[in-house]
């Protein structure tokens, strides 16, 4: 497989950065704002497991799909990151619509192979465990994968990608679509997570809670929890089992 190299790989994983204090507050109806020694990080739910990030080192789009009109009212994209494959994920003619000559575009490799050749010319693709840098943030590539029985066919280990991204000494989790893994309880130093939840597909509250509990982030967004048939799991159950300080925000994904 060959790409582009927008991003300086690097063989190390991303090392810990301590993080000055910060203060949260709200910047708008669907937006929260975390202070780094840089700047202010705002992050704007769009849908389900869309999210855009506007921070000092650039405007990072999360999984954009959907209309393109969404994301009229926001910044342009310096950066996309893609999970994976699936629909509510992944969309070829969105990204083409949202992705300016400029942007760069992070995915896993089954996303970059499945990509138009005008798309892979602005992708790198990054595997579970490995790191890159998007100018000034920093990516790490975590597992995200099925580990029941009856649902290993939707995520695979070692297909898809989670991500932690570091800003200006913010961590930010975004787990895309996994189960409660032993890569995800074992992250550390988590500013902000954003965890799925959400039946067949990926796990229930239950187990969101308890995986949440133990890397104990400072805060966290239920996202991604509407699934099939009665599988749509309630943010406000998820954040009663809670077994950590960890403060929820319910962003306004399904308006």
């Amino acid at each position: 497989m060959t790409t582009r190299r927008t991003f300086l790989r690097t063989a190390a994983a991303l090392g810990t950065t301590t993080l000055l204090p910060y203060r949260l507050h709200a910047a708008g109806h669907s937006a929260d704002s975390f202070e780094t020694v840089n700047g202010m990080v705002t992050i704007h739910p769009v849908a389900h497991a869309s999210f855009v990030m506007e921070t000092p080192a650039g405007t990072v789009y999360v999984d954009p799909v959907g209309a393109a009109t969404l994301y009229a009212d926001l910044p342009p994209a310096d950066f996309i990151l893609i999970t994976h494959e699936h629909g509510d994920h992944y969309n070829a003619e969105t990204l083409a619509e949202l992705a300016g000559e400029g942007t760069a575009i992070i995915s896993n490799p089954a996303v970059y192979d499945m990509m138009p050749a005008a798309l892979q010319g602005q992708t790198t693709a990054i595997a579970n465990g490995e790191t890159a840098r998007a100018g000034e943030i920093g990516l790490e590539a975590i597992p995200a994968y099925n580990i029941s029985e009856d649902r290993l066919n939707f995520h695979p280990q070692g297909r898809d990608n989670g991500y932690v991204v570091s800003v200006d000494g913010l961590r930010v989790y975004i787990s895309g679509d996994t189960e409660d893994i032993p890569e995800m309880r074992a992250l550390e130093n988590i500013d902000v997570a954003f965890v799925c939840m959400n039946l067949p597909f990926t796990m229930d509250s239950d187990a969101a809670a308890s995986a949440v509990s133990e890397f104990a982030p400072n805060y966290v967004y239920p996202y991604h929890y509407r699934g099939r048939d009665n599988g749509t799991q309630d943010p406000e159950d998820f954040a009663a089992a809670l077994q950590s300080e960890t403060e929820v925000k319910m962003g306004n994904w399904y308006s």
